[in-house]
């Protein structure tokens, strides 16, 4: 096979998917939201949070089942030439079972508390053990993972893998969870996310860059229907599938330890409610930010939801590039 045939080979492994993905996701939304809005599955905003949140009461939730059917069609159509897909199709469509169910008791069953936290931590502890056998046994890829800015150095940590893995993969998706909070935000930044793996497994050969090109086909549907003002949130469905999709192609690519620095807003998003809380009650009621998460601190000092997304997504795009560097330097 020639130079250019391989080049056209691995150009269609991603943009198929993708293109598969976002037919699909596009249109599933057309008649989703509507069904929805028939099972009254609405969202509840908070009367402590922005003032401006509140007319998007009652906008359709669980919106994330769109992302989920377009991962999973361009995922399964992929699968016989990139058998990569699988093992990301696990973790995602797993978390975002997860999520579902959680939805679902909130929104359509109207209770109020949803699963419970030990609930949703031993099911998703559940899924990523498998996750973890089958990369481990079935792709015969290695739990170590490549430092960055140190090329061909490794972090193995033996037996300690598993545990490192648990608490990343926890931790990504309480990040995507925290980010899910103004219109097409966990969307937008993690289509970047997307982004900087799908170049990545597709410099190192790996077919989970037809899974990349799948998510960020999925998003960009989703988006159509999520973007400023949304007709539809993707709730714990989207947004703990898109942690787990972070975590399957982090560790399919070996680059987990690249996660703080292209998800720094997932990263953020999650220490300024850890730092919130925290100074809240030793200081008995007083608040570093206005409000946590922290987009929401940039929403009550005047900036609009077009504009938080703008600059997160930005902010994503840099670090991705940076993070590009990282991995050959």
């Amino acid at each position: 096979m020639t130079g250019n045939n391989m080049q056209g080979t691995q150009y269609l492994t991603i943009v198929l998917p993708m293109l598969i993905a976002f037919a699909v996701s596009a249109v599933s939304g057309r008649f989703l939201i509507p069904f929805l809005r028939r099972v009254k599955a609405g969202q509840t905003e908070r009367t402590d949070g922005p003032q401006s949140h509140l007319k998007k009461t009652g906008t359709p939730n669980m919106g994330g089942i769109m992302i989920l059917l377009g991962l999973a069609a361009a995922s399964l159509c992929m699968a016989p030439r990139c058998p990569e897909v699988i093992p990301v199709l696990i973790l995602t469509v797993g978390f975002g079972i997860v999520g579902f169910m959680d939805d679902y008791l909130k929104v359509v069953k109207k209770k109020s508390d949803g699963l419970s936290v030990k609930q949703k931590l031993a099911l998703q502890i559940v899924i990523a053990l498998i996750f973890a056998f089958y990369i481990t046994k079935i792709n015969a890829i290695p739990l170590s993972m490549k430092i960055p800015f140190l090329a061909g150095h490794d972090l193995d940590l033996g037996i300690l893998n598993i545990p490192a893995f648990l608490f990343i993969a926890v931790a990504t998706v309480n990040g995507t969870n925290f980010t899910d909070g103004v219109d097409g935000l966990a969307s937008c930044v993690t289509t970047a996310v997307a982004l900087f793996f799908t170049i990545a497994a597709a410099a190192f050969g790996s077919g989970a860059a037809a899974s990349g090109g799948a998510m960020i086909g999925a998003l960009l549907g989703f988006l159509l229907y999520n973007a400023n003002p949304a007709q539809v949130f993707m709730g714990d469905t989207g947004s703990l599938a898109l942690g787990g999709f972070v975590t399957a192609m982090a560790y399919l690519t070996r680059l987990p330890l690249f996660i703080p620095i292209v998800g720094f807003i997932y990263f953020i998003e999650v220490v300024s409610v850890i730092l919130q809380v925290a100074y809240f009650k030793k200081t008995h009621g007083k608040r570093i930010f206005r409000m946590a998460p922290i987009h929401h601190h940039f929403e009550l000092g005047g900036w609009s939801e077009v504009k938080v997304v703008a600059v997160f997504t930005i902010v994503t795009a840099v670090l991705s590039a940076v993070a590009l560097l990282g991995i050959w330097n």
